[in-house]
């Protein structure tokens, strides 16, 4: 079932595509993406911009809370920033941290190919009843 929600990520998050995300990884309750950062990324100052840093951990974000097949979006959201990024790969991962009938809490921290830390972000989903793949609905 992993599987299924990956290739639907893949095939339906057209922002994701055209930021250059790569969803590497889903299971239960996590996700693993890369950004090969590009001209496009950067900034005035030269850096990735902070609205594709967020963006970047977002789709991670979204990728775990819906992991299990249950619908789920964004009610809270926030992001630390820590370290510059210049270049090279970044990569997301989100992590669950809880998780009940209704609500889920997820952390997602973005690394450097040096493994440095760049950004950490923190989200709570609420889940809905509905499946996110419409073929799975009970009915």
């Amino acid at each position: 079932m992993v599987q299924e929600y990956l290739d639907f990520f893949r095939a339906n998050d057209h922002f994701a595509r055209h930021c250059g995300f790569e969803l590497l990884e889903v299971k239960p309750g996590a996700a693993t993406v890369n950004m090969v950062i590009q001209p496009f990324h950067f900034n005035g100052a030269k850096t990735v911009h902070g609205g594709a840093l967020f963006a970047l951990a977002d789709f991670a974000f979204a990728a775990a809370v819906n992991s299990r097949g249950q619908l789920a979006l964004a009610i809270n959201t926030s992001m630390t920033f820590i370290n510059a990024a210049l270049g090279g790969t970044l990569v997301a991962k989100a992590q669950e941290v809880s998780c009940n009938r209704r609500l889920g809490v997820y952390q997602v921290d973005i690394h450097d190919e040096q493994g440095q830390q760049i950004a950490r972000f923190q989200g709570t989903a609420y889940r809905k009843s509905e499946s996110l793949l419409p073929e799975c609905e009970e009915g």
